[in-house]
């Protein structure tokens, strides 16, 4: 689902002009994204968890040269469905 489709689906199921739903999927991730910065983690019970990781600086190998190199340190963020999430998808 891209993101147009999500927001027509937001509008239908809430009432809404896409306009205002397109506002309201763009506060939501808004938010979300400034809780990974400020806490490092964003609950939704039911739904799930997205948290803000610290990955290592590491070694990769270049796949056309072969040649090694420094992949930085850097902070990802990840996701882990809830319990409503998972038994909706089984």
């Amino acid at each position: 689902m891209s993101k147009t489709e999500l927001v027509e689906f937001i509008a239908k199921e809430a009432g809404l002009t896409k306009a205002d739903a397109a506002r309201a999927l763009d506060a939501c991730i808004n938010g979300i994204t400034s809780g990974l910065k400020k806490d490092g983690k964003v609950a939704l019970v039911g739904f799930g968890t997205f948290s803000a990781k610290k990955r290592a600086a590491r070694e990769g190998i270049n796949p056309l040269t072969k040649e090694p190199i420094k992949i930085a340190a850097k902070t990802v963020a990840s996701f882990k469905a809830g319990s409503k999430l998972k038994d909706a998808l089984n």
